[in-house]
């Protein structure tokens, strides 16, 4: 019989309400509570998304909802918008605002578009005293500006993607810093750097699952069971035990999505 302790891990960022999950949501789940993933955070990144995310956390014990509007999406953003969030934002297991923020890199939506939303949605986020799931991509100055004009916050930078220097200033602002399964991809040697100088107590485990499955799966749907191969490389990079680096980064995750 093996007595050895189990990690129990939090796959703190993903989308299991995308359709590429349609065919076998079911069983998705069910291997993720296999491999020891005691808790979802489903992360709604558009008002049907965040419908869905509401719903899914309503359906399943271990599945929690954030509610919010990807900056892909800002250019749709209005009162109503605002307000259809801020109604979803009161149900039951929803735990924060997000996924908000910048993308420079694919402009989706137009800057003062996505400025403004994320503006919006973070003062939302303040009012309900609920933390927020920040994406950042290739806009880290104005992602700054705008938090520190607003602060407190209470933020978790999603899937890092930033520099040192990025690194240290939200470190220094009291953010926590959410790696996903890219860390293993044999050119994320600047990550692993990161993931090196990150402190184990900032920092949360997220697949963003269907997206970034981990190297020897890349090509195929990420799923939330996978978080257990990115506590493994980051014992690795740490020189911890995937056993220590479970327990913490899951205590972090339910201090910041203040779970029960």
């Amino acid at each position: 019989m093996n007595n050895e302790p189990r990690a129990i891990l939090i796959d703190t960022h993903c989308h299991l309400d995308f359709p590429e999950f349609n065919p076998d949501r079911p069983e998705v789940i069910q291997r993720a509570i296999a491999g020891g993933i005691s808790n979802i955070i489903n992360i709604g990144s558009s008002l049907e998304g965040s419908i869905k995310s509401v719903e899914l956390s309503a359906q399943y014990d271990l599945i929690y909802a954030t509610v919010g509007l990807h900056p892909h999406e800002a250019d749709s953003f209005d009162e109503n918008a605002k307000n259809t969030l801020e109604d979803l934002a009161k149900k039951d297991k929803v735990v924060a605002i997000g996924e908000i923020g910048l993308d420079y890199f694919k402009n989706y939506s137009q800057a003062q578009n996505q400025r403004a939303t994320f503006m919006a949605l973070v003062g939302l986020a303040k009012e309900l005293n609920l933390p927020v799931v920040i994406h950042n991509r290739q806009a880290q100055v104005d992602t700054l500006k705008i938090l520190k004009e607003n602060m407190p916050v209470r933020a978790v930078i999603h899937c890092f993607s930033g520099d040192e220097h990025f690194l240290k200033e939200c470190l220094a602002l009291g953010f926590l810093i959410s790696f996903t399964c890219n860390i293993t991809y044999k050119k994320a040697e600047n990550l692993r750097q990161l993931v090196k100088i990150a402190p184990l107590e900032k920092i949360m485990l997220e697949t963003d699952a269907p997206f970034l499955s981990p190297q020897g799966l890349r090509g195929k749907r990420n799923e939330p069971a996978n978080v257990k191969i990115l506590a493994e490389e980051i014992a690795k990079i740490k020189g911890e035990s995937p056993l220590k680096i479970a327990e913490v980064t899951t205590n972090n995750a339910k201090r910041f999505f203040n779970l029960k």
